[in-house]
């Protein structure tokens, strides 16, 4: 779906809690969470404006946001399991 926003937090509301703390508390985390949105955006804007990219580039941008998400959602659950026990 085009221009669809994929905020994080709309896409883990159960874990809203574990992204504030992990977004005040880990710096990594921080930054991976601001690159995540940073590349969103890009994409959204880039989708608004009829993809002034070739579909390669597009691509790449996409699997880079899908990894990075990944990678965060991942630090997500060990923080929640680490609070769970």
């Amino acid at each position: 779906m085009l221009n669809e926003n994929h905020a994080f937090i709309l896409d883990f509301p159960e874990l809203k809690l574990d992204i504030v703390q992990l977004n005040h508390d880990d710096p990594k985390f921080k930054a991976d969470l601001q690159q995540y949105h940073q590349l969103d955006y890009d994409i959204r804007q880039l989708e608004i404006s009829g993809s002034p990219i070739d579909d390669d580039s597009m691509h790449a941008l996409k699997r880079q946001r899908m990894e990075l998400k990944d990678v965060l959602h991942k630090q997500l659950i060990e923080h929640h399991e680490q609070i769970m026990h």
